[in-house]
């Protein structure tokens, strides 16, 4: 016997007692449940009450007819979506058109073919029930999405300076994605976790995440864990797992040396290769405490540069039609240190003249390169205490003290040696 929930209710409308028992000796055993009603006022009393799954309605009845019902009930947004057929004794064509048109889903004619019928209700309450569950799903999914978003929000707001960033880079990643012609089917888990690609970082204590000068071993190797706190958290949530590639792998190069894992080339999941590029660019258009932006110019000669070496080049050259097509003004992105932004009436150049301040500061403590050349991104670092090429070049090297600098929150806290993702 079914369980009582998962009975379907069906609502009989009919003016005719005799109607009324044809369609009940004809449904009675077929696993239904059935509510009557003898107008078509008492049946929309009962229509708001119990929210049927199907209402078979005579077309003939006094007062008001299954025609005005029908239009009284798509009219109403709790009830308009519920499956009417309509059951009449006209057989002409005007009557079954003037049926359809008011929002009938079908049309029975009198005397009915009781098999027929019976095959056309079940029909329409399976359909009626996907639809109930698409809706479900869908909620559910909207419900998925807004907590991620919150999640994504929260951990923004715990590094100040980069609020905003989750949700730009998944917008550009997606775009580029598509450019790369990733299957449809494929961008939604890219989205996700384009969002989350930083969740891994809620296991890191503040004292190492928003420490103000640089790391020690200890602490970077405790950086270092987040890509795998990312797949512990990600990895047993089933709606969350296909997303897991750029969270756990957006910190691979394309040359090897990346991490967790040290993956190379096309061993890196292409999520997370196309991720990587599109994290570096954010990090280097965006003003941070220690460092104004970089142009454009100069950030698409890195990407270009570091094309089969950090980056996949197949994604650099995409990249790079995208942001010379349509590249977005550095000015329309947020300035990430709120305690230097102007106050009101004051011009962009004092708003610079503030991050130079605080530039100015790192500078005396050590912590931004003595020669001027910006410490970026520090995803791919290996700190070392040998001097080292800058932008893996074999033409310029760095003092052995300035190749493992430090910014004040970002998680890689910048290097001379190797730029990536400050995320």
């Amino acid at each position: 016997m079914q369980a009582a929930c998962s009975i379907s209710l069906i609502l009989i409308v009919d003016d005719e007692s005799s109607g009324r028992r044809a369609l009940e000796s004809l449904l009675l055993g077929q696993g239904y449940g059935l509510a009557f009603a003898c107008n078509g006022s008492e049946g929309l009393s009962l229509a708001k009450r119990l929210e049927p799954d199907l209402i078979v309605l005579d077309v003939m009845m006094p007062e008001m007819n299954g025609l005005e019902y029908l239009r009284v009930v798509r009219g109403n947004p709790r009830l308009g979506e519920i499956p009417i057929i309509l059951v009449t004794a006209l057989d002409d064509r005007s009557s079954r058109l003037a049926g359809l048109e008011a929002g009938a889903d079908d049309y029975i004619i009198k005397p009915f073919d009781r098999i027929e019928l019976r095959t056309r209700i079940r029909t329409i309450i399976r359909l009626n029930r996907f639809r109930k569950l698409q809706q479900a799903l869908s909620l559910l999914e909207d419900a998925y999405e807004a907590t991620l978003e919150g999640w994504v929000r929260a951990l923004d707001l715990r590094e100040h300076e980069l609020e905003g960033h989750s949700q730009r880079v998944a917008e550009m990643t997606g775009r580029l994605a598509r450019a790369l012609r990733i299957e449809p089917d494929e961008l939604v888990h890219i989205h996700r976790g384009a969002l989350l690609h930083d969740i891994g970082k809620i296991a890191i204590p503040d004292a190492i995440l928003r420490k103000a000068g640089p790391l020690s071993e200890s602490e970077w190797e405790i950086m270092r864990r987040h890509p795998e706190y990312a797949r512990s958290m990600l990895e047993p949530i089933a709606y969350l797992r296909p997303a897991l590639q750029i969270p756990y792998c957006h910190h691979e190069r394309w040359d090897g040396k990346g991490y967790p894992r040290g993956l190379k080339g096309e061993e890196i999941p292409r999520a997370a290769r196309i991720f990587t590029a599109v994290d570096v660019w954010d990090a280097l258009i965006s003003d941070r405490p220690y460092r104004l932006r970089w142009e454009g110019e100069r950030v698409r000669s890195y990407l270009r540069e570091n094309a089969g070496v950090i980056f996949d080049p197949e994604v650099v050259t995409t990249f790079l039609e995208i942001l010379g097509s349509e590249e977005p003004l550095a000015s329309d992105l947020p300035i990430a240190a709120p305690h230097v932004a102007p106050a009101v009436g004051m011009g962009s150049d004092v708003a610079h003249a503030g991050l130079d301040d605080v530039r100015a500061e790192r500078l005396v403590n050590g912590t931004i390169s003595e020669n001027n050349l910006d410490p970026v991104c520090s995803h791919f670092l290996t700190p070392s205490r040998e001097s080292q090429p800058l932008f893996n070049g074999p033409h310029v090297s760095v003092p052995a003290q300035a190749t493992c600098l430090h910014n004040s929150r970002d998680e890689g806290r910048e290097s001379l040696t190797d730029l990536g993702s400050s995320n």
